[in-house]
C-alpha cells in the first residue's frame, strides 16, 4: 500500500501542453488558410451526401447507409482536426490544457480509426452483393448494418478510451512540447520521463487493428470478389467491377500515405517532424474531402437524384 501511495504521488501530470507544430516552414500560415478551405469544402460536399440518401427513400440500403456513415464520419474527422489545428496556429493559440489535450487525441484517433472501419464497411457490402447476389438482401439487411456500425463504435471507443487512460500513469518531468499538430499519441508519450512500454504497445495495437486488421480484411474481400467475377459474363462482370471503383479509390487515398510512413518508420529511416505533420494533416484532411466527391462522380444513382433535384428546381416556378 505504501508503495502505491508512494508511486501516485510521484505522478507529474502537467497544466498542459504546447503544441509545436511546424519548424520554420516558409509560408506556414497559408497551409493552414489551405486547409480551413479543405474544411469549408469538407463540410458542404459530406452534408450534400447524407442530405440525398436522408431525403431518397430509394437510397435507404446498406450500402447507401454504408456510404452516409463514411460521409458523417468523414465530417466529424475533420472537425476534430482542422478547426483546432487553425486556432493553435493562425490565431497562436498552442497551449492546451491537459484535460482538453486528452479529448482531442481520443476525437482525432477515434475518427481516423472510425474512416478505416467506414471502408472495411463498404468492402463488406461490395462482398456480399457481388458474391451472394442472390441472397444479398437477406444477409445484408439495414437492421444488419446498422448492428454491426454499432459494434464498430464500441470497438473503437474501447480501442481509443485505453490509450487515453494509461497516459494517466505517465509523468511529464522536463519538456511538454509535442512535436506534432495536435495532442499526438506517438509524441506525447515520448515526452515522458518514466516507462511508457505499455503506451508503446497500445499504440501498436491501434495501428495493427485500425489500419493493418482491415486493410486485409479488404484485401481479402477483393480476391473473393475478383474470384466472383471470373465466373461472370464480360459484360456483367464489368459493371459489377464499376461499382467497386469508387471504393478502390477511397482504399488507396486513405491507406497510401499511412502505409508510406508506417513502413518507413519501421524501416530504420527518420522523419523530419516537418514531414511527419505534412503527411499525417493532409491524410487526416484530404480524404475527407475527397470522398463525397469521388462517390458522387462514380456513382450512378446519386448523380441521378442531384440531376432530378437540379432540374426540379429549375422547372419550378418561382413566386415573387
Amino acid at each position: 500500500m505504501e508503495d502505491t501511495a508512494f508511486f501516485n504521488e510521484t505522478i507529474i501530470r502537467p497544466i498542459g501542453f504546447f503544441i509545436a507544430g511546424f519548424t520554420d516552414l516558409s509560408y506556414e500560415s497559408w497551409f493552414w488558410g489551405f486547409l480551413c478551405l479543405v474544411y469549408i469544402l469538407t463540410l458542404h460536399s459530406n452534408a450534400l451526401i447524407v442530405l440525398i440518401i436522408w431525403y431518397e427513400q430509394s437510397l435507404h440500403t446498406p450500402k447507401y447507409f454504408a456510404i452516409c456513415h463514411l460521409a458523417v464520419i468523414d465530417a466529424c474527422c475533420s472537425t476534430a482536426v482542422i478547426p483546432k489545428a487553425i486556432d493553435t496556429f493562425l490565431l497562436n493559440h498552442k497551449f492546451i490544457k491537459y484535460e482538453i489535450c486528452m479529448c482531442s487525441l481520443f476525437f482525432v484517433h477515434f475518427f481516423v480509426g472510425m474512416q478505416s472501419f467506414s471502408l472495411v464497411l463498404l468492402a463488406y457490402d461490395r462482398l456480399i452483393a457481388i458474391c451472394f447476389p442472390l441472397h444479398q438482401h437477406t444477409i445484408n439487411t439495414p437492421t444488419r448494418m446498422f448492428l454491426i456500425v454499432i459494434i464498430l463504435w464500441v470497438i473503437m471507443g474501447v480501442l481509443v478510451t485505453i490509450p487515453v487512460i494509461l497516459i494517466g500513469n505517465l509523468s511529464y518531468c522536463n519538456s511538454v512540447v509535442v512535436k506534432s499538430y495536435f495532442c499526438d499519441h506517438g509524441p506525447l508519450i515520448y515526452l515522458a520521463c518514466n516507462d511508457y512500454s505499455l503506451n508503446a504497445e497500445m499504440g501498436n495495437l491501434y495501428v495493427m487493428v485500425v489500419i493493418l486488421g482491415p486493410l486485409c480484411f479488404i484485401i481479402f474481400t477483393y480476391m473473393c470478389i475478383f474470384r466472383a467475377l471470373t465466373k461472370l459474363s464480360s459484360s456483367d462482370s464489368q459493371k459489377a467491377f464499376k461499382t467497386c471503383t469508387s471504393h478502390l479509390i477511397l482504399v488507396g487515398i486513405y491507406y497510401t500515405p499511412l502505409l508510406l510512413t508506417y513502413f518507413t518508420v519501421m524501416a530504420g529511416y527518420s522523419i523530419s517532424t516537418n514531414a511527419r505533420i505534412l503527411n499525417s494533416s493532409l491524410s487526416v484532411s484530404i480524404p475527407p474531402m475527397l470522398n463525397p466527391i469521388i462517390y458522387t462522380l462514380k456513382t450512378e444513382e446519386i448523380m441521378e437524384k442531384i440531376r432530378k433535384h437540379y432540374l426540379r428546381r429549375k422547372l419550378t416556378p418561382s413566386y415573387k
